[in-house]
């Protein structure tokens, strides 16, 4: 899988293939020329889109005093825009206020109902942390920190067409694979 970062001067810079030869993912670590990459907001392209087997990995630091933070996976045929009608596959949020962790998605310009559930609320302020997304056949599994969290059922099928990750909120990216 290769991301590319779309800059908000428009330009696009295309990281390193994220693959070992073994084909596990590796991580990128921000250094001298990806770090303005991985600044938040954060939008980039997943290479082919999502499919069963593949996973995307946000390693970051959550801010001192934190409101909130999302991930999510769209559908960038329309994700020039910055608003709606884009597809969203998958939209993690976390807030803080009431340590919920959060996910839904967006179909034709309309969100699907929040799912709310959690066993616990696993990010700490000025903390690190890991969030792991699966793809599987009907689902994304979602782990946190190698825990798993919560499973959300594909609500957009067409799953090569989940192209493309948004991170904005309250935290610093120091990964992204």
């Amino acid at each position: 899988m290769a991301v590319q970062a779309a800059e908000s001067d428009g330009r696009n810079a295309q990281l390193e293939h994220l693959n070992d030869s073994l084909g596990k993912p590796v991580l990128i670590s921000p250094d001298k020329d990806l770090s303005r990459v991985l600044t938040v907001p954060f939008s980039g392209r997943i290479r082919g889109g999502m499919r069963p087997g593949k996973k995307i990995i946000v390693m970051g630091i959550v801010d001192q005093e934190p409101e909130s933070f999302d991930v999510s996976l769209t559908c960038s045929r329309d994700s020039d825009k910055e608003e709606p009608p884009y597809d969203v596959a998958l939209k993690l949020s976390a807030r803080f206020s009431d340590r919920q962790f959060l996910r839904s998605a967006r179909i034709s310009g309309k969100w699907t109902g929040e799912e709310v559930s959690t066993s616990y609320f696993p990010f700490i302020p000025d903390q690190p942390f890991r969030v792991e997304i699966h793809c599987e056949h009907q689902r994304f599994r979602i782990l946190v920190d190698g825990h798993p969290l919560f499973d959300f059922y594909h609500k957009v099928k067409s799953l090569p067409s989940i192209d493309s990750v948004r991170i904005q909120g309250d935290l610093q990216i120091t990964k992204l694979g």
